[in-house]
């Protein structure tokens, strides 16, 4: 399984970034895709996730405003859309794939150590 998440880069204050995650090297039909990020000094973050099967989504109180989660029509490609973003939304952002929500009574989570798989950052900047 990989992931590779893209669509960093930099923006204004109260600008949107798009990113995308792409999973490859699998066939399964429901798991989870996690959306994290991690800024210089403080511990990584779980922003929100989707299920890939039915789109059921969580997110963190701190973005659930302002960032959206999403799949595409290919069902392997996860989408974070976030608008109004704040300096303090400037972080390396990851995609990472849980592949224990397969499983009967799984729940989504925005643990990062819940997670099986994680792509490579993409850093988001924001100016102030």
């Amino acid at each position: 399984v990989q992931l590779q998440a893209s669509g960093g880069g930099l923006v204004q204050n109260g600008g949107s970034l798009r990113l995308s995650c792409a999973t490859s090297g699998h066939r399964l039909v429901k798991y989870a895709v996690g959306w994290f990020r991690q800024a210089p000094g403080k511990e990584r973050e779980g922003l929100s996730c989707i299920a890939s099967d039915d789109g059921t989504t969580r997110y963190a109180d701190s973005v659930k405003d302002r960032f959206t989660v999403s799949i595409g029509n290919d069902k392997k490609t996860v989408y974070l859309q976030m608008d109004r973003l704040k300096p303090e939304d400037t972080a390396l952002y990851y995609c990472a794939m849980d592949l224990d929500y397969m499983f009967a009574g799984a729940a989504l989570t925005l643990v990062g150590d819940d997670y099986d798989y994680w792509g490579q950052e993409t850093l988001v900047t924001v100016s102030s």
